[in-house]
This record gives C-alpha cells, sequence and structure tokens, in this order.
C-alpha cells in the first residue's frame, strides 16, 4: 500500500521521482541546514494562529492510531475548533491546522502557512487534504489558507483578525480533485518500481523549492556544467542544457552567455592568471577618501512582527561591525554593537551607528544595497536621527563592484563575487580570514538564527554565542579590509 502525507504527496507534486529517492534511496537526499530554521518558523507561525477562531483543543502530536481516535472523539463530543486534526484514508494522511467542526460531519478546514501568499502547491496541499476528508464522508462546505498579511504593521499587542490573512479556495480544490485521483493512482504504480526512474532535468528540479536529490540526478553531467555558472537565470541554463550546451567546453565554443560569464568558463578551463582590470580598479579606488569606515550589519527576520512598527518578515538589524581607518597609514581601529536578546534592537542600533560614524566620511560596504536599505528604514523609524543617518547611507560605497563587474576575478572564486568566495580566492592560506575556522557562526543565516533564539539560552549558552556573533560580524569587516588592501597592492 501506499503511505502519503500531505507533505509527501506536495513533494511528488514537484517530482514523483523525489517521493521514490527519499524512500529507497535517501543517501541521494541533501541535507538543507536551512530546513529546521523553516521548520521552526512555521510551527511558531501554526502555533500562533492556532486561537484565530477563539477557544480551541489541539490533538497531542503522537502515534497516529491515537491522534485519529482523539480527532474522532472530539468531532463526536462536538469540539467546535479542533487543531491538529487527523485522518487516515487507504494509506493517506494528514492533519488538519484548523478544522471547524459544524456539526453532522459537516466541517471547515484552515490550512495556515508561514508565507505572506497564497502559492500553487499550497493549493495542492489543500486539495489532498480535501480529497482524505471527503473520501472519509465529510462534507467539506469551505476551505481556506491561511498567510500572513505583508501590510500588517504591529501597534501594540498582536491583532490575530489582521496579522493572518484568509483565502477561500474551496472551488479551486475541489475543480482539482480529479487530477488529485489520477495522482495517487499513478503514485501507486511509480513507487512499485525497483529500479530508479528516470527523470529529465527540468523546471520541477528548481520549483517551487531547490530539489535536494539535484546533485545526484545531475550525476552523469560533466563538471563543471551550465548549472554551475553564477548570477544567471534559471531558465537560460535550461534553454542551453535543451540544446545540448552542457559542458563549460560547450558554453564557451558556442559563445552561449555573456562576456563577463565566459571569463568565468575560460577560467575554469584553464589555468590562467587572473583577470585584473588594474584602470578600472584605480577609478574605484579614486572615488574613496579617508577617513574610511568598513561598515556591516547583521539582522534577522521574525515572521510575526515582534516589535511596534514591524511587519512580518520585516529585516531587523541586530548588530553590526565597523572598521575603520582615520588617515594614509594609520592605525586600524574596530567598533562593534550587538543588541541584547529579548530587546527591540532598533534605536540601540540607530544611535550608535550615528555616534560610531561621522558625518561626510567614506563608508564601505559589501553589497551595499543591504546596509542602504536598512540605515534608510532607521532614519524612517527615528526622525531625530534621520540626517545623519541618511549622511552614511549617502556616504556608502560598494565593494563588491569590482568584483562584481570582474575587473578582478581568479578560477577560486568559482563565479561568484560573494565575499565568502572572494576572501579565500585571494588569500588562499590565511587561517584568520577562514569562515570555517570560526565557532558556531559560520555565515548569516546562523547569525540570525543564533540572535533569534539566545533569549532561549542558559545564562552560559548565550554568552558563548555572543561572543561567537561579534567575532563572525568582526570578520566581515576586516574581510572588507583586507579585500581593500588587495586591490591597493594590485595597482601599485
Amino acid at each position: 500500500m501506499l503511505y502519503l502525507s500531505k507533505s509527501k504527496y506536495c513533494s511528488a507534486v514537484q517530482c514523483p521521482k523525489l517521493l521514490w529517492l527519499s524512500k529507497y534511496m535517501p543517501e541521494t537526499v541533501e541535507a538543507d541546514p536551512a530546513n529546521q530554521a523553516v521548520l521552526d518558523r512555521g510551527s511558531a507561525v501554526g502555533d500562533l494562529a492556532m486561537g484565530l477562531f477563539g477557544e480551541y483543543v489541539e490533538v497531542p502530536f503522537g502515534d497516529l492510531t491515537d491522534m485519529i481516535r482523539e480527532t474522532e472523539r472530539l468531532l463526536e463530543a462536538g469540539t467546535p475548533v479542533i487543531t491538529e486534526a487527523s485522518f487516515s484514508l487507504n494509506g493517506l494522511f494528514c492533519s488538519v491546522d484548523i478544522l471547524l467542526n459544524h456539526g453532522g460531519k459537516r466541517v471547515s478546514v484552515v490550512e495556515v502557512k508561514s508565507a505572506t501568499h497564497v502559492s500553487d502547491i499550497n493549493r495542492h496541499d489543500a486539495s489532498f487534504q480535501y480529497y482524505v476528508l471527503t473520501g472519509l464522508g465529510y462534507d467539506v462546505t469551505q476551505i481556506s489558507l491561511c498567510c500572513l498579511n505583508p501590510a500588517y504593521v504591529r501597534q501594540g499587542p498582536l491583532e490575530l483578525d489582521k496579522l493572518f490573512l484568509l483565502t477561500d479556495v474551496t472551488a479551486d480544490v475541489r475543480a482539482m480533485q480529479v487530477g488529485v485521483a489520477e495522482r495517487i493512482d499513478m503514485l501507486r504504480t511509480y513507487m512499485e518500481q525497483t529500479d530508479e526512474p528516470p527523470r529529465e532535468i527540468g523546471e520541477q528540479c528548481f520549483s517551487p523549492y531547490a530539489c535536494p536529490c539535484f546533485g545526484w540526478c545531475t550525476r552523469a553531467l560533466p563538471r563543471p556544467n551550465i548549472f554551475d555558472i553564477s548570477g544567471i537565470q534559471t531558465r537560460t541554463k535550461l534553454a542551453n542544457y535543451r540544446k545540448g550546451i552542457v559542458s563549460f567546453e560547450d558554453i564557451e565554443a558556442k559563445k552561449a552567455l555573456k562576456p563577463d560569464r565566459l571569463i568565468e568558463v575560460s577560467q575554469a578551463l584553464r589555468d590562467l592568471p587572473p583577470v585584473i582590470d588594474r584602470e578600472a580598479i584605480r577609478g574605484f579606488l579614486d572615488q574613496l577618501t579617508y577617513p574610511l569606515y568598513f561598515l556591516d550589519f547583521e539582522s534577522f527576520m521574525p515572521a510575526v512582527p515582534l516589535y511596534d512598527g514591524c511587519r512580518p518578515y520585516e529585516q531587523i538589524v541586530f548588530q553590526y561591525s565597523l572598521h575603520c581607518i582615520e588617515r594614509e597609514g594609520g592605525e586600524l581601529q574596530h567598533r562593534e554593537f550587538l543588541a541584547q536578546p529579548g530587546e527591540d534592537p532598533r534605536r540601540g542600533v540607530a544611535e550608535q551607528l550615528c555616534r560610531d560614524i561621522p558625518r561626510n566620511v567614506c563608508v564601505l560596504a559589501y553589497n551595499m544595497t543591504f546596509e542602504k536599505t536598512r540605515i534608510k528604514g532607521l532614519a524612517a523609524l527615528y526622525p531625530d536621527l534621520a540626517d545623519h543617518l541618511m549622511n552614511i547611507h549617502d556616504h556608502i560605497v560598494d565593494l563588491m563592484v569590482p568584483f562584481q563587474k570582474k575587473h578582478y576575478y581568479t578560477r577560486a572564486m568559482q563565479g561568484s563575487y560573494s565575499i565568502k568566495y572572494v576572501l579565500p580566492a585571494l588569500f588562499p592560506d590565511d587561517p584568520s580570514l577562514d569562515y570555517h575556522n570560526l565557532e558556531g557562526v559560520h555565515n548569516g543565516s546562523e547569525a540570525s538564527a543564533a540572535f533569534e533564539s539566545m533569549d532561549k539560552m542558559d545564562p552560559d549558552e548565550r554568552e558563548e554565542f555572543r561572543r561567537n556573533l561579534l567575532k563572525y560580524c568582526g570578520l566581515d569587516t576586516l574581510a572588507m579590509v583586507k579585500v581593500w588592501e588587495k586591490l591597493r597592492e594590485v595597482t601599485q
């Protein structure tokens, strides 16, 4: 018998081979460290949404049979709102986020998503639940998708009726029922295969989610190949792939990409010296004036707004690092800020930033759009600091530009201009500049997750993560200083 949950069903909607590999060859599924943060966020949003319709009774998570029996008991008892109501039909299983019980086997279903919009895969999720419940004889009078309202701005206590938006997808879901039945029948046969089923590379490898089996399914392709090229759209990669332009040799021979991308291809194919456009780099450096300030922010994006004036998924800066050099040959200085967990960090960041960075000085950021957008947001939030903050904003220069435009490029950058690739390419033998040698926090995602969870840690663990965050963010701006020095060096 085919055993299928709604999450596995949605995996099969994207690609049935993903479901087959997950069952029979789980070692081919590459784990994504960020998945746990996504699951935690979804769980937190789901818990909050349980109270959307007032008092409720939650079916305790545990043995599947026990969950189904408890659901039946609550329905028979006339419980009006049941969360995590669980059902099974011929090996198909689903738990309903919020079930509204109207009596006489008449119910309404509310499926909660932590996103800010309804997607097609969400409709497939809902259609599977509708199929299971109606197959069990329930009259599903309405099925809705509940998402976060991107326009909601918190002021005071959370207002659940404004934080969440309900979208009635009943008509869509009913229209999809024939497709659900056909897909389940197909999967019953598909999952009985003992040999790995073939599947051509296509859009399903990238949408709605990046497939965790992509590495396995492309194992026969030459390395590197068209899918390893950074900074071009998926449809461009697939179009070339379908024309047989797969290997880097193919790309170069056909001149299939723009010149800046062909630089990456040529470098990868041959042991060539770095591409260094000294004239362009000098032009970039000439716009910089002392004193120089190297700035990097860290932020987190709570799904549910924590502070007044915030929207769902708004970027909240909680930390920055600042290295500065006052004059030619001057001593490198360092300043930093890290907010206390559990408190609104925005005012503290804004005030300290104005103290640490004078007006009318040259500020360097790497991928400056992020820092400029955050500063602009702080200026709008605090009018008394706006003039100084916008002065900082207006004097920011992007250190990424020489690498983005490939004025400086080496094979070791692997087609990327992210500082996480540029830095080791420029300084391959310096362990002090290796993010892998840090403890606890190695990238921005880990920094965000660490800060968001610090208020739940015991004091010793919190202090350890505080040290880790300071070291990580400090390395970001030290890296910028080293990159700037390297640019100066190659133009001497």
